[in-house]
């Protein structure tokens, strides 16, 4: 285990940046990969590019969302220690590249994701699914719910904005299991955006919706990338429910290792992301968030979010350069 030094607070303005440039470099180490069609090969670029900057920033860095269990992830896996240890105790939330299969298909919208936040400031949700449904801000609290049918949702979301259902743009990830759920909203006259792959990026859509024009997400994927996206909301603003399921004993096993001990749940962002955290995305190929990687004669560009949550501020940065 680490061995913590004095300097044991958690200073976010001052690691915000160091964040921001382990997102450029797994983004950028993954740039090579995008449309080639080798999805783990683009993972592993961007695991190692994650780790190795991980581990030059002074914290003592516990991952507690990651690349899976230490038997199934030689690096960054759960409980993974990172960091020189020199530094603040902090948990870690990561996806080293978040839409693996765009990148591999060049389709709009992967990122390199990551979070921190002080120790014990995030929930170690198991690597199960997550039912989920998120707004952005603004609205009051419990406006929606996973209570609700989808229908429901739309219309209570289109009642507090004072605009019809047909109004109302959700995004669903485009899977069997929520064929039911599409019918619902649809029945509604609402519009849905369906998307292939990366729920993160999906929530995080709801919290500009001036710009992406997404009102609302909704349907069940992985709940690692739910504690990923509650962290982005905790910067951005909006609401983010999750309920954990399980489709066998294993997966109860999983919750249970990890301290779960209530399986009916209903998780808010709040109490999914319970302090203040950074979060940095780095985009890789284009999408409505952030611009993908830019190669010109002898340079690459990079576009990253930086946000705090403890003031609310959100930073694009533009990373340019030269190509050795």
């Amino acid at each position: 285990m680490f061995s913590m030094t004095e300097d044991t607070e958690f200073r976010d303005r001052m690691l915000s940046l160091g964040l921001a440039r382990v997102a450029e470099q797994a983004a950028l180490a993954s740039a090579a990969l995008i449309g080639r069609g080798d999805e783990k090969a683009a993972d592993q670029a961007a695991v190692n590019a994650m780790r190795e900057q991980l581990n030059l920033l002074d914290i003592a860095g516990v991952v507690v969302i990651g690349e899976g269990e230490r038997d199934e992830a030689p690096m960054l896996y759960i409980g993974e220690e990172v960091g020189t240890g020199n530094g603040p105790g902090v948990d870690i939330a990561l996806d080293p590249l978040e839409g693996t299969t765009l990148t591999a298909k060049d389709m709009p919208n992967a990122l390199t994701v990551i979070a921190m936040g002080p120790r014990g400031s995030m929930l170690h949700a198991p690597d199960v699914y997550m039912e989920k449904l998120a707004v952005g801000p603004g609205y009051a609290p419990g406006v929606v719910s996973l209570d609700m049918s989808a229908a429901e949702r739309v219309e209570a979301l289109a009642a507090a904005r004072g605009c019809k259902a047909s109004d109302i743009t959700v995004c669903i990830l485009e899977r069997p299991r929520h064929e039911e759920m599409i019918a619902g909203v649809r029945s509604t006259g609402a519009a849905i955006r369906l998307i292939t792959d990366g729920d993160v990026a999906g929530v995080m859509h709801c919290a500009d919706a001036d710009v992406t024009g997404i009102d609302m997400y909704m349907g069940t994927g992985g709940a690692p990338e739910g504690v990923l996206a509650a962290a982005a909301l905790k910067c951005m603003g909006g609401q983010i429910f999750g309920r954990l399921l399980f489709r066998n004993d294993d997966e109860r096993a999983r919750a249970d290792r990890a301290g779960i001990t209530d399986f009916d749940r209903i998780y808010t962002r709040d109490e999914m992301v319970k302090q203040d955290v950074i979060f940095a995305a780095t985009g890789v190929t284009g999408g409505s968030l952030l611009r993908g990687i830019r190669r010109e004669p002898g340079w690459v560009t990079t576009e990253t979010l930086i946000m705090r949550s403890k003031t609310g501020s959100v930073r694009r940065m533009e990373y340019r350069t030269p190509v050795t």
